[in-house]
């Protein structure tokens, strides 16, 4: 099973539902697997949207059978801390805080946190306090949007 081949054969119709196809995650948990959907919609995803979505999205992962073994589908919003998948979703995300966790070490770490200053040739340019670094893309493990709240706004 890809996460590639997934993403392809389920944005079509989840586009189709008017909502967007944010990314997709498999967690291997044993011999039962969970795959996870996300989707996202302007002006927010609801409860409706992520029933229909998975609704729609089990008959054509029943039909298609693109996982090997059981699993259990999970359909919801990526959420304030919303992972990012692709690189539009890191450019669309310029300025944003963000929390980067690579699959090896660089510089001595793995892990970073600091401003999203864009993505250019297929390198994620990390803006840490004075400083920035430059991640390449396929190294990111896994990065994350961290919320930011105005403390004005109580």
């Amino acid at each position: 099973m890809r996460k590639d081949s997934i993403t392809e054969l389920l944005r079509p119709s989840i586009e189709d539902m008017g909502c967007r196809l944010w990314g997709v995650e498999f967690l291997s948990q044993g011999r039962h697997g969970l795959l996870r959907v996300f989707i996202d919609r302007e002006g927010g995803v609801s409860v409706e949207d992520c029933e229909r979505v998975s609704r729609q999205v089990g008959v054509l992962l029943d039909v298609e059978d693109p996982v090997q073994g059981p699993y259990t589908l999970e359909v919801s919003s990526p959420g304030m801390d919303r992972r990012l998948f692709e690189a539009a979703q890191y450019e669309e995300y310029k300025g944003a805080k963000v929390k980067i966790r690579l699959r090896t070490n660089f510089e001595g770490r793995r892990n970073f946190t600091g401003r999203l200053a864009g993505i250019e040739d297929g390198d994620v340019i990390l803006q840490l306090d004075e400083d920035q670094i430059v991640l390449p893309l396929e190294s990111v493990e896994r990065a994350n949007v961290v919320p930011e709240f105005d403390d004005n706004s109580r």
